[in-house]
């Protein structure tokens, strides 16, 4: 085989040059990944290299192209056909959007029942305030929530002037901090066999159902839903979630129709309590920044209206983040399985 040397460099170096240019970036990022039009690309390169190599493995003469070739074909065979393990960083965005919602749906069960308890504690605290108005200085935690709800309205609507309060922001830090505090005892009660947490979600219920009563019956449901419904439409739902993770525990503890051994139940679902637990910590501190800086702003300075829209839309935004986040990426996993 005849070979015009110096032409042949000439029309193939541009393509040694590029699979040297990608093998340089793999060197320097580990964690590169090619989509399957780059990938493909890659191997032609690879391949192309390898026939130029052997196309002037006869040449004496150019001991140093050879060379060269040679090292570049070893790298890209060694780059093609690794098989070690490469250092992951972790990904917070894919574990939030994909993780954590993907965790969520599939202990599913477990939330609904904190949702019941909840719900149940609800009518237990407005029923006894509904036959004894006496029952809200033991059922209701903080001193803010035991007197009239009209004058406290009154008193938090002129005490807006339009300027940001750094007393209320303070405020809301602690009731962050204490929320903080209730999921992670929600969650870690599960360790009473789900008893404990249970407990903490029905008094939770019993709170907010004796605030409620209260509020409507002085004919303030418009101040209510302005004030809860900002951060109360994050902030709820997480510690529902954190007595989801706790029931989760509690269901590994105890082991029905399970026979693996109780260290086995714990270790496979310790990944998942914990990635609801450290979601739950995300929702609280966005709950804790809007309290900050909307729910304790009232009418005139916010609109109840706007409160409540922005409430609502947080709903149903946390309803689709829950819902369906990940399920695109699951389905991709399960047809790869399938294939």
């Amino acid at each position: 085989m005849i070979i015009d040397l110096p032409k042949f460099i000439a029309r193939e170096r541009p393509y040694w040059n590029e699979l040297e240019s990608l093998l340089g970036r793999f060197e320097n990022d580990p964690e590169l990944r090619l989509d399957l039009a780059q990938a493909k690309h890659f191997h032609y390169l690879y391949q192309r290299a390898s026939a130029d190599l052997g196309k002037i493995a006869t040449f004496a003469a150019e001991p140093e192209i050879r060379s060269y070739l040679e090292t570049l074909v070893a790298r890209a065979y060694g780059e093609i056909h690794e098989i070690r393990d490469k250092p992951h960083r972790l990904k917070l965005g894919a574990w939030f959007f994909g993780t954590f919602p993907q965790t969520f749906r599939q202990y599913a069960p477990a939330f609904w029942l904190t949702v019941g308890i909840t719900i149940f504690g609800c009518g237990f605290g407005a029923l006894a305030l509904a036959f004894d108005p006496s029952a809200k200085a033991v059922v209701l935690p903080f001193e803010h929530l035991l007197g009239d709800p009209s004058e406290r309205v009154a008193r938090e609507e002129s005490s807006d002037h339009g300027q940001f309060d750094s007393g209320k922001a303070s405020f809301s830090t602690s009731l962050m901090t204490h929320n903080t505090r209730v999921a992670i005892f929600t969650f870690a009660l599960g360790i009473t066999w789900g008893v404990g947490t249970a407990a903490v979600l029905f008094y939770n219920g019993v709170i907010l159902g004796a605030v409620s009563l209260d509020y409507l019956r002085a004919g303030q449901g418009k101040f209510l839903a302005g004030w809860l419904l900002p951060h109360g439409t994050i902030e709820i739902p997480a510690i529902l979630i954190a007595g989801q993770a706790g029931f989760i525990l509690a269901s590994a503890l105890i082991g029905w129709g399970d026979g693996r051994s109780r260290r086995e139940r714990l270790r496979a679902v310790s990944s998942d309590v914990m990635t609801l637990i450290f979601g739950v910590a995300c929702l609280l501190i966005w709950a804790g920044f809007v309290e900050a800086f909307l729910s304790q702003y009232h009418e005139p300075i916010i609109p109840y209206e706007a409160k409540i829209g922005i409430g609502l839309l947080e709903l149903v935004l946390l309803v689709l983040f829950l819902g369906w986040s990940g399920t695109k990426s699951t389905s991709a996993a399960h047809s790869l399985g399938r294939s």
